[in-house]
């Protein structure tokens, strides 16, 4: 059986972490738990050292990719997993990955995008558009927990260091790698950020963004333009 490491980075997640670790308390045994706080001013780093089998690492510098990079440093697991903080794993989550790890081509993957059941239906057909995306694209996002094999993860040099979009890079990466497993086990991810501005506003938002990306516009300044116009 794999070994598997889960990352979580977080910044001021004292609102979801506990669920977040209190979902993966019967997986303890089998994988293994890290949080990498990005310095978090809120109870984050207090909540997550609650539960004891969880490894939490303040690391104090907040950007995404150095967290998943530093976490994956110390990591002990044969296959990476990177979760968000407002994520929650399909409960047959290791199965399904081992079943994909067993063809020797399958480098890593993610899995398929959902909202929980009681948003309106306007955010699940949202969410189906993702999955269109993401199968017919071969392009995933960090909200969809990234996994990957860590020999495949250090040949890569993990994430590069960027304010965003890193997880569109380290996908687009690991599919020229070898081949990518599309799981269609859903993770099921808070609709907190759509919620805040709006569903309409925020997907255009973010397909803007990735727009921007596609043309080559600096991962610097996307963050700005996000940053002004969240």
């Amino acid at each position: 059986m794999l070994q598997f490491s889960i990352i979580i980075p977080t910044l001021n997640e004292a609102a979801h972490i506990s669920e977040t670790l209190r979902a993966l308390e019967p997986y303890a045994s089998a994988c293994e738990v890290i949080v990498v706080d990005g310095g978090s001013r809120d109870e984050t780093v207090a909540l997550a050292s609650g539960y004891t089998w969880a490894r939490v690492i303040e690391f104090g510098t907040a950007q995404r990719a150095a967290q998943m990079n530093a976490g994956a440093a110390v990591a002990r697991g044969e296959v990476l997993l990177f979760l968000h903080a407002d994520v929650r794993l399909p409960t047959d989550f290791i199965s399904a990955i081992q079943t994909a790890l067993r063809d020797e081509q399958c480098v890593g993957g993610c899995f398929a995008f959902g909202f929980p059941a009681e948003v309106t239906r306007a955010f699940h057909v949202y969410a189906r558009g993702i999955n269109w995306r993401t199968h017919w694209g071969w392009n995933a996002s960090g909200d969809q927990a990234l996994w990957v094999r860590r020999e495949v993860f250090e040949q890569l040099g993990g994430f590069r260091s960027l304010p965003m979009m890193e997880d569109l890079e380290f996908f687009a990466a690991l599919k020229q790698r070898g081949r990518v497993a599309l799981l269609k086990q859903q993770v099921i991810v808070s609709p907190r950020r759509w919620q805040k501005r709006g569903l309409i506003r925020t997907a255009l938002l973010m397909y803007a963004l990735r727009f921007g990306h596609w043309l080559g516009i600096a991962p610097a300044a996307l963050k700005r333009f996000f940053l002004e116009v969240r």
